[in-house]
């Protein structure tokens, strides 16, 4: 398949919205668009498990793009990127339809979100760590627009304070890959499988690895840079915040493995503990926070601060069963998060709150929101048969693989952290959707509209097909994690 179409369809999907005429108009062509770009990511992913087993990714492309700098157009695919563009597709399409009632400045808001998905995709394809880097920036740069302006409470607060920290993420990670380049042996090269095979110095990977993964790591709530995520989050529209937390902060964690763990793994040794430590913070604190919280956005966004930190504790572990998972659990979050977001969004736009207190019994009048709010509430307590479960557990079982008795109990106040989570998932479920109604207005809602049941429907497959049945998703990451294991041994 050729990769470049990922970069092209929404390209030219932008352009279509530009030219429309009209609402629904604008509306199709976005879905049209996402929809295909969805298809061809399912048709990828069949593609490449048919192809004979390589640790060299698939379906390359590369061509000089400035000759001065040896930077390249240079794209390919491997396990891990196929399962980020999986769930990209999947997130981008379910945004476009929980978005069909978007009609102020409708041409605007899908042009920004279609473009979002056009530097995720380049972001997960890209060979090239400055070709990286552009689209990283592409992916950045339309949330302060989507939440400036389309956003809620404190939208220009939130998306100043959301694009500083990206910027100052952006920065780190510049400075990281500047290193990368200037200390490579040979030809200074942006190149990552020359990069891979290259040796950096112990001193050059000591210096540049935490500007490396620091910088990816705020995109991920890497603990205590992870303030942008709350406000970020409870003020974006919920496309926004779907794509905020089901790809954006993929992109972090992605990072953190394919660029600074990969690629300077005596750096990786070397950090491993502080690694480990602030993931462990970050997923106790985040959980005890989240307790705290009475707003329902606010506790998704908190709830994430939690659950990214199982991402970087298993990178941290430096295990392939940790890999594994931590890859496993970027999808998953990404899926459930979005879904957690939509049906948010899609109980605010009816009741016109998010506060906990002031709702309660919506299953009387919005039996299908509510079967989706349970479902997906359910799935981030890791119950089993969904996809929180699997990824989690695989995070911990190959954290626990690590014998070094600190890091042990690292996995065990992090295992901890699920008992924490089923309280506030418990209780916030208990008093939003069950018991008696609160307010005899919300006696007239309805229940979701088709975009949304199709939206939710969606993400749903998603995470049953973790859960049910993860071992596509397993075999799919595995080569990958093992080759990383290989390198991080040599």
């Amino acid at each position: 398949m050729n990769l470049s179409l990922f970069i092209i369809l929404p390209i030219l999907t932008c352009l279509g919205i530009l030219f429309a005429k009209g609402t629904q108009q604008i509306k199709w062509i976005a879905l049209f668009g996402s929809s295909v770009q969805l298809i061809m990511s399912v048709v990828l992913f069949f593609q490449y498990i048919q192809l004979p087993a390589s640790n060299t990714p698939a379906f390359q492309f590369d061509a000089v793009w400035y000759q001065a700098w040896n930077i390249h157009y240079h794209i390919g695919v491997d396990g891990v990127s196929i399962a980020m563009i999986l769930l990209t597709a999947f997130v981008v399409v379910a945004g476009v339809l929980v978005s069909w009632a978007q009609d102020w400045q409708s041409k605007e808001f899908f042009f920004l979100l279609i473009l979002l998905s056009a530097g995720a995709y380049g972001f997960f394809i890209s060979l090239d760590i400055f070709t990286l880097f552009f689209f990283l920036e592409v992916a950045v740069l339309p949330k302060f627009l989507l939440i400036g302006m389309w956003g809620s409470g404190k939208k220009e607060y939130s998306a100043m304070k959301l694009a500083l920290m990206l910027m100052a993420g952006s920065g780190f990670v510049f400075v990281g890959l500047a290193g990368i380049y200037f200390q490579s042996s040979g030809a200074h090269t942006f190149d990552m499988l020359q990069l891979s095979q290259s040796h950096l110095s112990k001193e050059s990977q000591l210096l540049f690895f935490p500007f490396a993964f620091v910088g990816f790591g705020i995109f991920t709530a890497l603990f205590p840079f992870h303030t942008w995520v709350p406000d970020g989050h409870s003020s974006a529209p919920t496309a926004g915040s779907m794509f905020l937390a089901g790809i954006s902060m993929k992109l972090g964690g992605y990072g953190c493995l394919r660029v600074a763990t990969y690629l300077m793994p005596e750096g990786a040794h070397y950090y491993a503990p502080y690694i480990i430590a602030l993931a462990t913070i970050a997923i106790i604190y985040g959980a005890f926070a989240t307790m705290m919280q009475k707003d329902l956005k606010y506790i998704n966004a908190y709830s994430s601060v939690s659950h990214c930190g199982f991402v970087l504790l298993g990178i941290g572990m430096l295990t392939k069963t940790s890999i594994t998972g931590a890859v496993m659990q970027m999808v998953s979050h990404g899926l459930m998060t979005a879904l957690f977001f939509a049906v948010i969004g899609m109980v605010y736009s009816r009741t016109h709150t998010r506060l906990v207190a002031q709702m309660g019994g919506l299953l009387k009048v919005m039996p299908f929101i509510s079967t989706i709010f349970v479902i997906v509430g359910l799935c981030s307590l890791g119950l089993p048969g969904l996809s929180g479960f699997v990824a989690e557990m695989t995070v911990f079982v190959g954290s626990w693989q690590n014998a070094d008795k600190l890091y042990r109990i690292a996995t065990i106040l992090s295992c901890a952290s699920i008992v924490v989570t089923a309280v506030y998932i418990l209780r916030a479920t208990g008093k939003t959707i069950f018991g008696p109604m609160t307010d005899s207005h919300h006696l007239a809602l309805t229940d979701a509209t088709w975009t949304e049941k199709t939206a939710s429907v969606l993400l749903m497959v998603g995470i049953l097909a973790i859960g049910m049945a993860p071992f596509w998703l397993t075999n799919l990451i595995a080569p990958v994690s093992n080759d990383i294991i290989q390198h991080l041994a040599r």
